[in-house]
């Protein structure tokens, strides 16, 4: 079995084909078989874990399955105290909450690769970094969130999934998964439960 972490660049397809000629995971990934587990949108960075263990891919795209996701935020303006609580107790999103979650104000990431199109920039206002950790899947359900509390997301890199880390993986780069990662990987697909408590 193969079990494999991507980088994914930003304007990359979490996917292996586009009929319009966009890059797709294809262009990087040369390990034949493997499928994603879950996306990353087109215009997000970060890890995309594949594989072609058939039944943790099941198991961990499952909507019950509740696995804690690390997004790193560069938003417009620098989110309040009240912003940050909002994002933690839930924020309404056309009409349905989202879940409880973890949001803090970081500093700009350390040895942060630079983007292939640079972000756009108000010279009026100060942009910021929020770290977001979510155990729900809503489509583009980050930049929704900080939209709502009044923070448009301008860059998304999501550096964790679970325990799993980009470490040093460069955007297009990947690497094979150790054996006691695969292990802390079949292990969150049986607690179906990995990192969704809150922090007190």
């Amino acid at each position: 079995m193969n079990y494999i972490i991507l980088n994914k660049p930003f304007e990359v397809l979490t996917q292996f084909t586009d009929e319009t000629g966009r890059l797709t995971l294809k262009d990087y990934v040369k390990v034949p078989g493997v499928y994603p587990v879950g996306r990353l949108d087109y215009d997000s960075e970060g890890l995309v874990l594949l594989t072609d263990d058939k039944a943790l891919q099941h198991r961990l795209s499952d909507p019950k399955f509740k696995v804690e996701k690390t997004y790193w935020v560069q938003v417009e303006g620098v989110p309040t105290t009240e912003a940050l609580a909002a994002l933690e107790e839930g924020i309404y999103i056309k009409n349905i909450k989202t879940a409880p979650a973890k949001a803090r104000l970081m500093e700009e990431p350390p040895q942060l690769w630079e983007r292939s199109k640079p972000i756009r920039f108000r010279q009026n206002i100060p942009t910021s970094w929020v770290e977001i950790k979510i155990s729900q899947g809503m489509n583009r359900q980050v930049r929704r969130m900080t939209a709502a509390a009044g923070f448009p997301t301008l860059r998304l890199i999501r550096p964790a999934i679970g325990p799993l880390t980009l470490n040093n993986l460069q955007p297009g780069e990947y690497r094979t998964l150790s054996s006691a990662e695969v292990t802390l990987l079949k292990n969150m697909a049986a607690s179906r439960s990995f990192g969704s408590k809150r922090r007190s």
